[in-house]
């Protein structure tokens, strides 16, 4: 006769402590680089947002600009700083995501960290160009016209700026972010649980 076959039954998992904050002691030691890939990551997309500023200057304008290598150095400069703190939140936010959750998680933290400090750096040029006709430092007048200035600066880029990301950024982007969440060799995967399978015994 054929004995029955024993199922085990699956433990629910024990909930955590309401201070268990190790999800996040592992999403920070995620988001720790090497200086290798920092540098070296750094250099490329620097170099990446440099190639897309020129290649749009070329493509509106001909190249027929004074500020041509100005530009590229801004884009590579903020790209350089940016690409650091875009790979540390990367690796925060996608820390055991699917694929595709990853890759969204790259676009949103390159995209955002690019811009916002290439617009900072853009403001601070902006602003001590135009500090000769300033009043005194640390006046109300002073703040009100650093408060303007700075704006202003954030809208020219906003209107003007954001032009140098295309077409070739969305391109880096796209293939960066895939890169990746394609290479996450730095995250802890969870082990699956196994139920052991039972061999069924022979009938005599």
């Amino acid at each position: 006769m054929n004995t029955p076959i024993k199922k085990r039954k699956r433990r629910a998992p024990a909930p955590k402590p309401a201070n268990d904050n190790s999800n996040l002691r592992d999403r920070l030691g995620a988001a720790r680089i090497g200086w290798r890939e920092a540098v070296l990551g750094a250099i490329a997309w620097g170099a990446a947002m440099a190639i897309s500023a020129q290649a749009s200057m070329w493509l509106s304008t001909g190249a027929q600009t004074s500020h041509y290598w100005s530009l590229t150095a801004l884009l590579f400069c903020a790209g350089a700083l940016a690409w650091p703190f875009s790979l540390a939140a990367f690796r925060v936010i996608a820390f055991r995501k699917a694929r595709e959750a990853a890759f969204a998680a790259a676009v949103l933290c390159l995209s955002l960290s690019t811009i916002i400090i290439t617009a900072i750096i853009y403001a601070i040029i902006y602003r001590n160009f135009y500090a000769q006709w300033h009043g005194e430092p640390f006046t109300k007048l002073w703040l009100i016209q650093l408060a303007f200035t700075t704006a202003s600066a954030f809208y020219q880029f906003a209107v003007l700026g954001l032009r140098l990301y295309l077409p070739l950024g969305l391109v880096f982007l796209l293939a960066a972010a895939w890169l990746l969440a394609r290479g996450r060799n730095w995250t802890l995967r969870p082990t699956r649980s196994r139920t052991p399978v039972l061999n069924r015994p022979r009938s005599r």
